[in-house]
Parts: C-alpha cells; sequence; structure tokens
C-alpha cells in the first residue's frame, strides 16, 4: 500500500528555542562539545537514546520539556551563549578566507564516495571516509573556500554482528533522511532542486542535499527518489555493495553528476579534488561542459581540466582500484565519447596502463593519473609505493621520476580527542590550541602540564572507555538473547587500572590482526600476569564479501573463550564512529600490525596519539615517517619480507619480546606518588612533537599551498581572453606530440677531468637534432648522482641546461655540475617538454634520453 499523500512533522519550537535548530543543523556539534553538552542538558537519556543525533532529538523530545526549557533561565543563557560562540565562528574566522587567488575566484570542490562526520550521518565505510570529514571539518576551521561532494546512502555501510560461533554477520539499516541534520535543497519556487545523467539511454533523476560542516557545505547526490526505476533508484542505496554494473553506475553520479550539481547551483570551482579514483569521471564531464558552453576542442578543455585537477590515491593494494570490463564501459560511453568529440577507443586508453591494449579492463586510477596535474599519496612511504604501483603510466621514466608526491593524511584533532583531554589542553595550552593545532608553539606548553594532571586525565579516560565497553558489551549480549548471569559478567569484564591495548580497524588480511595470537601460550601468560596484567580491546569490520578476513574475527573470538580470557581480551561488535572515539580516547597502547608496505597511511594511531595513548607499530604508513623511540615503539626495522610466514612469526616474536621487556615494565614503573614517570615523558614527547604534524590543519594547509592556489593560477592564466592560453597550450602539445620523435641526442661531453675534488664544477656539453622544434619548446637537463655496484643511479638530481648555440638546428647545450659528495657518480643527459610552459612536466609522458 502507498501513501498517497506525503508530508513531515517538524518540532515545533518555542521562540526562545529557534537557535537550537541551527545549532542541530550544523556539524560542528560533532567537534564542539559545548553544543553537545547544551543539547545532553536538554534531556541525557533522550540523547543517548537518540545516538547523539540533535535532529532526531528534537523531533523525539516532548513537547512539555521544550515549554519548560523555555522558561529555564540557566538553559536559556547557556544556549545563548553557545549560539553566539557557532555565530562567531561561523561570521568572523580567526583566518581570512582565501576568496582570491591573483584577483580572480578561488574555490575547490572535494570528491569522495563516503564521508566521516558524525556518528549519525553513517555514510562513511572506515579510514577514506573518515579521512574526507576532517578534510572538510579543517578547511572549515581554517576558511578554506571549499565544498564537498558525495553520494547519499539510503542504507549506508553494513552493521555489524556477530553469530554464537563468533562469524560475521551483516544488517543494512535504512537512512532517516528526514531525521539527519541535512537539508534538501530546492529552486526558487520551492521545489526540489535536481540534476539528470543519462545511463545508456534511459535518464536519471537526481536530488541533491546539503550538510553543513561548520563553514563548508558538502552536497550529497539522492537517485532514489520516485521518478526513477528501481534499478536507478538503488545506485545510492547502499555504500560498496552490489555488483560491478552498480559500482560503475555510483561512479558516473558521483562524477558526472557531481559536476552538474555544482552547475545548477551555480558553483563554479577552479580546482577539482578527486579523493581516490571513484570521482575520476568528473574530469570527463568538466571536459564536456567546457566544449559545450565555451567551443574549445577535447584537446583545448582538457588542458584547463588536467591542469586544475589534484588527485590523492589511497591504496597500495592493487584490488583496492576499480576497473571495469571494457564492454561494460562501452554501454555507457560510446555515446558519451561522441559529446567529448574524440572516439571511444581513445576514451578508453585513458582509462588504461597502456592504451593499446584492448583486453586490459578500465581502470578509475588510471584515468585520473592521466587527467591530472597533481597526483599524492596520502603518507612518505605510500607515495613512494604508488610509485612503484603506476610507473607503467610512465614507463619512459625511471621509477623515481614517476610524478606521485605525497601529502601525509592528518586528523581533526577537536573531533577525536577526549572532553577529558580537550579540558586538560583548554586550562595549560590556551585557547588556540582547538582552531590552531598545526602551532608547534601551542604544543610547546605541553611541559606546563604537571606529570600527575596529564597521568590522572588519562587514567579517566581510561576509566570512561572500560565503562563504554561494559555497556557496549552488555547490550551486544542482550540482543544476542544472553542470560541474565551472561550479560551481568560483560558488565563487570576488563579493569580500569590495567594495561589496556587497544586494536580498531578494518579486518582486511593484511592488517594481520591475528599477529598478536600467534603464539597462544606465551599471550595468556602476558594477559594474566598476576602483578602486570594486560588486557586488550579489540574492534574491526570485515568486508561483506571478506571470507578471510571473517575468519580472522571468528578466530580471536574461539581464542578468547577457549582460553577463558573473556575478562582480558574484548571485541566489540559494529565498530562505528562513537566505538572508535571511545577506544582511541582511552586506551595505553594503540597497535597497529599491518604487513609492510600496504598500509598507507592508518590514521587511527594519531588519533590514540593525540588522547595521549602510546603507539606501538609496525614501521608503515604514518608511524614510518612518525616514529622515534621518544615517542612509541617500533615493531621490525622497516624490512619487507617475501616469505610471510617467515615474516609473520618473527614479527610476532618481536612484539611479544615488546611487550614483555620495554611496554609493560615501563607502564608499571611507578614512582612513590603512583606516577609512572617514564611513561608519562613518552605521552608528553608525542603529544608535543608528532600531534603538530599528524593532524589535519597541517594537512589542509599543504594542499592549499602547493595544489590549489597553483591550480587556481593556472586556471586563471588558460582562461583569460576567451581561453587563448588552453588553446595556445593544446597547440603547442600537439606540435611536441607529432615531433617528439625527430628529437636526438647526438653526443654528450666534457673537457673535464674524469676526478674531481670536492667543492670543484665539473662541465657538461651536449649536442641536439630538434628540426621543427625549438628550445624554448623543451627543458634540457643533466641527470646526475651516485651509482650503486650494478651501475645504477641509487641517487638522482638534475641541472638545467642552457643553450649556447644554433649550428644549423643542431643545438648546444651547457651547464656546471657542482661536485658536492665523494664517491662514483654517473651522469647522462635528460629532454623534457617545457616546465614553464606545464604545471607538471611529466604528464604528457614524453622524455628523450641520451
Amino acid at each position: 500500500m502507498k501513501a498517497k499523500i506525503k508530508y513531515r512533522v517538524v518540532p515545533k519550537l518555542p521562540s526562545r528555542l529557534k537557535t537550537l535548530n541551527r545549532l542541530a543543523f550544523n556539524l560542528c556539534f560533532s567537534w564542539k562539545s559545548d553544543i553537545q553538552i547544551l543539547f545532553k542538558r536538554m534531556d541525557p537519556g533522550q540523547w543517548d537514546a537518540c545516538g547523539h543525533n540533535p535532529v532526531l532529538m528534537l523531533g523525539l523530545i516532548s513537547q512539555e520539556r521544550l515549554d519548560e526549557l523555555a522558561h529555564d533561565q540557566g538553559f536559556l543563557a547557556q544556549l545563548e551563549r553557545v549560539g553566539e560562540d557557532l555565530e562567531r565562528y561561523l561570521s568572523q574566522p580567526r583566518i581570512q578566507s582565501i576568496e582570491y587567488c591573483d584577483g580572480v575566484p578561488f574555490k575547490v570542490a572535494y570528491f569522495s564516495a563516503e564521508f566521516g562526520l558524525v556518528g549519525c550521518l553513517p555514510i562513511y565505510s572506515g579510514g577514506l571516509g573518515i579521512l574526507a570529514g576532517d578534510h572538510l571539518k579543517s578547511a572549515s576551521d581554517l576558511n578554506v573556500p571549499l565544498v564537498g561532494i558525495g553520494l547519499l546512502y539510503q542504507d549506508g555501510y553494513f552493521s555489524q554482528y556477530l553469530s554464537s560461533d563468533g562469524w560475521q554477520m551483516e544488517t543494512y539499516p535504512v537512512n532517516d533522511f528526514s531525521s539527519m541534520p541535512l537539508t534538501l535543497m530546492k529552486d526558487d519556487e520551492g521545489q526540489p532542486l535536481t540534476i539528470s545523467v543519462r545511463l545508456k539511454e534511459q535518464s536519471v533523476d537526481i536530488l541533491i542535499w546539503r550538510i553543513s560542516v561548520g563553514r563548508v557545505s558538502l552536497y550529497m547526490l539522492d537517485s532514489n527518489i520516485d521518478s526513477n526505476p528501481p534499478e536507478f533508484r538503488e545506485i545510492t542505496g547502499q555504500l560498496y555493495g552490489g555488483d560491478r554494473e552498480l559500482r560503475l553506475r555510483q561512479e558516473i553520479i558521483l562524477g558526472i553528476g557531481g559536476i552538474r550539481a555544482l552547475k545548477v547551483l551555480n558553483i563554479e570551482p577552479t580546482v577539482i579534488h578527486m579523493n581516490e579514483g571513484h570521482s575520476a569521471f568528473s574530469a570527463l564531464e568538466r571536459i564536456n561542459i567546457l566544449r559545450k558552453e565555451n567551443g574549445l576542442s577535447f584537446d583545448e578543455a582538457r588542458e584547463i581540466v588536467m591542469a586544475t585537477t589534484v588527485f590523492t590515491t589511497h591504496t597500495p593494494v592493487p584490488a583496492g582500484n576499480d576497473t571495469f570490463d571494457p564492454h561494460m564501459v562501452q554501454t555507457y560511453f560510446e555515446e558519451y565519447a561522441k559529446e567529448l568529440g574524440i572516439n571511444f577507443k581513445v576514451l578508453l586508453g585513458y582509462g588504461r596502463l597502456d592504451p593499446q591494449d584492448s583486453d586490459e579492463s578500465f581502470g578509475m586510477t588510471t584515468l585520473a593519473l592521466r587527467l591530472s596535474a597533481h597526483t599524492n599519496g596520502v603518507s612518505r612511504l605510500h607515495g613512494k609505493v604508488s610509485q612503484n604501483m603506476w610507473q607503467k603510466v610512465w614507463r619512459k621514466h625511471p621509477v623515481e621520476d614517476v610524478p606521485i608526491d605525497y601529502i601525509t593524511n592528518g586528523i581533526h584533532v577537536p573531533t577525536w580527542i577526549s572532553k577529558e583531554m580537550e579540558a586538560l589542553l583548554y586550562r595549560y595550552l590556551g585557547p588556540d590550541w582547538a582552531e590552531d593545532p598545526d602551532n608547534k608553539k601551542v604544543w610547546d606548553h605541553i611541559e606546563q602540564i604537571p606529570n600527575a594532571e596529564l597521568w590522572r586525565t588519562h587514567e579517566r579516560c581510561r576509566e570512561h572507555l572500560i565503562g563504554f565497553t561494559r555497556r557496549h558489551l552488555a547490550s551486544q549480549l542482550k540482543n544476542r538473547g544472553a542470560s541474565i548471569r551472561e550479560i551481568q559478567v560483560a558488565s563487570e569484564t576488563l579493569t580500569p587500572d590495567a594495561l589496556t591495548i587497544g586494536f580498531a580497524r578494518r579486518f582486511a588480511t593484511y592488517k594481520r590482526a591475528t599477529l598478536l595470537f600467534r603464539d597462544p601460550d606465551r599471550l595468556e601468560r602476558i594477559l594474566n600476569h598476576p602483578k602486570y596484567p594486560v588486557q586488550i580491546i579489540i574492534a574491526g569490520k570485515a568486508h561483506p564479501q571478506d571470507n578471510e578476513g571473517k575468519a580472522f574475527i571468528r578466530d580471536i573470538i574461539h581464542f578468547t573463550r577457549e582460553r577463558q580470557l573473556q575478562g582480558r581480551i574484548v571485541f566489540l561488535e559494529d565498530y562505528n564512529f562513537p566505538v572508535g572515539q571511545a577506544l582511541v580516547s582511552g586506551t595505553d597502547i594503540w597497535l597497529n600490525t599491518p604487513r609492510r608496505p600496504l598500509e598507507a597511511c592508518g590514521t587511527s594511531g594519531m588519533k590514540a596519539l593525540a588522547n595521549g595513548s602510546l603507539n606501538l607499530s609496525v614501521l608503515d604508513g604514518w608511524w614510518d615517517e612518525g616514529y622515534h623511540s621518544d615517542f612509541g615503539w617500533a615493531i621490525g626495522h622497516g624490512e619487507i619480507y617475501k616469505d610471510h610466514e617467515a615474516q609473520d612469526n618473527i614479527e610476532s616474536h618481536e612484539l611479544y619480546n615488546l611487550l614483555e621487556e620495554r611496554v609493560i615494565p615501563l607502564f608499571y614503573q611507578h614512582g612513590r606518588d603512583g606516577i609512572p614517570r617514564g611513561w608519562v615523558e613518552k605521552m608528553k614527547a608525542g603529544l608535543k612533537h608528532l600531534v603538530p604534524i599528524f593532524n589535519a590543519h597541517r594537512m589542509v594547509q599543504e594542499y592549499v599551498n602547493r595544489y590549489y592556489q597553483p591550480c587556481s593560477r593556472r586556471y586563471n592564466s588558460l582562461c583569460r581572453n576567451n581561453f587563448s592560453g588552453a588553446k595556445d597550450l593544446s597547440i603547442w602539445r600537439q606540435k611536441l606530440m607529432t615531433n617528439w620523435h625527430k628529437l636526438e641526442v647526438l653526443e654528450v661531453t666534457s673537457d673535464d677531468a674524469r676526478e674531481k675534488p670536492v667543492g670543484e664544477t665539473f662541465k657538461i656539453e651536449t649536442k641536439i637534432k630538434m628540426e621543427t622544434l625549438v628550445p624554448e619548446d623543451l627543458t634540457v637537463e643533466a641527470y646526475y648522482g651516485l651509482l650503486d655496484q650494478h651501475g645504477d643511479f641509487s641517487e638522482r638530481n638534475t641541472k638545467t641546461l642552457q643553450v649556447v648555440e644554433n649550428n644549423n638546428g643542431i643545438y648546444t647545450f651547457k651547464g656546471d655540475i657542482a661536485c658536492n659528495n665523494t664517491g662514483n657518480l654517473g651522469l647522462t643527459v635528460r629532454i623534457m617538454p617545457s616546465h614553464e610552459r606545464l604545471e607538471n612536466h611529466f604528464v604528457m609522458g614524453l622524455v628523450t634520453w641520451a
């Protein structure tokens, strides 16, 4: 039975409480504790029951209670103060907005398939979404002119529960958008604002919703509307669900639909930032619009799009990069390629490592790489791994020259810090730490916190975590139909003063959740030590189709039961935003055991760090560049093994050694005042030296300085004077592509001796035959560095050579190389397209070597 008429009932707020609506619909409540405290004061039980969702709470709280609050002078005073603080944040930012770059509008559109912003908006699955959410929050704090684009999933990601045997089961709760902090966008007539995207021969209508994230707007696309047939309504039904064709449809809606949404919202970005390859079709749609509206050719439009696109790749695992069968792509893009003005086979080539291989799948990461001027990994090590993964896109370059840089991820500190730690930092660091967390001078004041006060604060956080864990366990058992006795035991599990290890992440097999369990007898002795007990809290989800990951969870459950360790090891079901916040705020040790180098970054350790927890981790992801013995412990020394079984044995043994010989003794080494001074000194060192680096403010500022502003300048340069810059660049590119094969390095010589003292210079001369090209088209470089025992470059440097002579199309270039280091060095000559004309002179894939 379908309803004939649909309508919505909204809370009737007394005029004195109208500010509550404003507070409820801005996600500032997710990181500003004074807003959370205000809503909790209204009805503590209701606040917990509604999952800390202020919009839902306003719909559930009784009218009598609202009327009562409207006459509560204490509450009204608090409401006024909190409301004024929000207005001040929104209208009077501490940092001046970068609204213009070189006199033209500056705007970033940040695309992501998922956004993890707050627990009551379950439209994320894990690290990628949490990172995207933190990116938006820090952009808000930094007042960066940025908007987000994503998909609004009706079911979101799955909820997890375990069977009696410990096997992961999934349910998919339906999101009720009417009770969530989001707003449907409407046109001037009050009708829902829509866009449409054609899939094969059918048109799909898409709604646009807005989520206010502080000063930043996030626009979410929704295909679940009555005008669409069922197979199109389900496109935004489930995050990472369905088959390959559904995934392709989702990525078409995100990329192409996202650009069309920006258009209908009258938002003209100067930069597109693609967070992972899911939104790579956005580049094609930008080309499409530039062609239609400005009469540009595909090549001319591509110059603008490429120069103003930033692409962040997140996964070092090939399976994590979406690829599609070429025949499936053809059914969706053959006609679209005609709109773009290119042959469909050319379009396929943009998504292939080898454009000539007709059997190769179409890759979204490859498409993004080929249409972006700037590409980065998410940690220093991941940048190197990505260079190796994607060298085939730049097959003529050595792997070290592959143009993939890195910007290490960070966390939005105010979101992930506990209320107890927040209060402590306000007291000793002052009010600036929350909006200026990347200021090292602010964190220098950590030294002023008395050891006893920092330790007592952390102990309270651990006590809160134990209380949270007991309640969560009791709820799990109650839902499973457990006995009163079992529930009672669960409500008394763990010990508030024992060393507590946290392990929470996606249960992908390369994260090795069972490494700690390889020697059960030894682990049992560690956990049950009569004087120095240890306890472990574990959480995490396996992908619904990952049976190996599910087996890891089951093995942990079985081990816990068989060894009678329920009071020492706890598995929390349904790892989500609230569970993650509780775990990172109260654990003493944050354990991470990925198989190096498969952890791209791993920001959960940063969240624990900001709460004073110490990291015990494999040197992978961010810990590879953040580790120092003053801050925590490293498992191994950065080795990479071919024999995984041997690796697991070696590293599990080292993990046990670290726990027994260094970690546990230091934790329980208390002075007369009961304070473990050595442990607290490590806590302080991590807070002081690492938090100002591994936070999202530093990360977003790096994107602004290194990518967003240069891209906006490039946008202005290419678009001015009726796109003359783009047209000239397209002609120049075509000239190089057509004539590059005629380049020839005739000789490389030097009149100098082959042995030079340190501090002198080595002279080099090269003659190059150019024919139709001229020196202004090229960058001619000396490519030099130390050689290894095989005669290969172990390091490389470049020095631009200058043209000194033209003899009938044969040009002579000269230069000097400084001899700064001793050793055996080598030298060759490399010719690249001119870096003066290009944002990135690797993007054309052209190079000639001597």
